[in-house]
């Protein structure tokens, strides 16, 4: 198994169980503990995990994508808020988006007004969202269940035929040379099918996310066309990011 398969096993574990021991992943993972050790080491180097004696645990919990079962809003839940009241501003009757799995995809759906839209999307709590809201086409693409998202080839395929007009991209990490980037394999080729099939995209990343890099990067910043985020992010991390040609939109 090469390293990067190893670590993405790793980070499924930990998002399971929040903490777990260097013997249960040596023997789930069928590698030796001296393995395991600098694995670790390398999840925590990108700021994914804090190692413990024996162990790990989750550094930031909430920052993955794939939201956990109960309150997935309850951090940042004002940086959330501000940058999804600033992403609606960007939506108009009879547009055609895609609402990427996340949680601060999740507050734009709930403050989306009931009117005439077409919204794709691939997470399980924004199609509960959105279903009552009946003025609102809903296109789920389908595909196989991760937590909260939906994945895989069948998915990616759907997602390439339909004319999107804005995608809205959740991420793990924004760094200005490393781009957006996830810790699993698996909702890669989904985000970079939005990408590629948007005519506009957009990402939605609260100021925490700034400068940290997570295993996988899916788009770099020349990809997408606004960067949403709250006002905590400092005058100097924007000014560098517009300074580097990035359209960046702040509170």
């Amino acid at each position: 198994m090469n390293p990067i398969r190893r670590h993405e096993m790793i980070m499924e574990v930990m998002l399971n169980q929040k903490d777990v021991t260097v013997n249960e992943l040596s023997e789930k993972l069928q590698v030796s503990g001296k393995t395991i050790r600098e694995d670790l080491s390398k999840l925590e180097e990108q700021g994914l995990i804090m190692r413990v004696h024996g162990g790990a645990v989750l550094a930031q919990s909430d920052q993955f994508g794939i939201l956990p079962v109960k309150n997935p809003l309850d951090k940042y839940s004002d940086e959330k808020t501000e940058i999804a009241l600033r992403a609606i501003t960007h939506i108009e009757e009879d547009d055609i988006i895609a609402l990427d799995g996340g949680s601060t995809t999740l507050e734009i759906a709930r403050r989306l007004d009931n009117m005439p839209l077409t919204v794709v999307t691939n997470d399980v709590y924004i199609i509960s969202e959105l279903v009552p809201k009946d003025n609102i086409r809903l296109v789920v693409p389908g595909g196989y269940r991760v937590r909260n998202m939906l994945a895989g080839p069948e998915a990616v395929t759907y997602v390439r035929k339909l004319n999107i007009e804005k995608a809205f991209l959740s991420a793990t990490a924004v760094h200005i040379e490393h781009g957006l980037s996830i810790y699993t394999g698996d909702l890669i080729d989904f985000k970079q099918a939005l990408v590629t099939t948007a005519r506009k995209v957009f990402a939605v990343c609260d100021h925490h996310k700034f400068g940290h890099t997570a295993l996988r990067t899916f788009a770099s910043l020349q990809e997408v066309d606004v960067l949403l985020t709250d006002s905590g992010l400092i005058p100097e991390t924007v000014e560098q990011f517009r300074s580097a040609g990035i359209n960046i939109e702040v509170g």
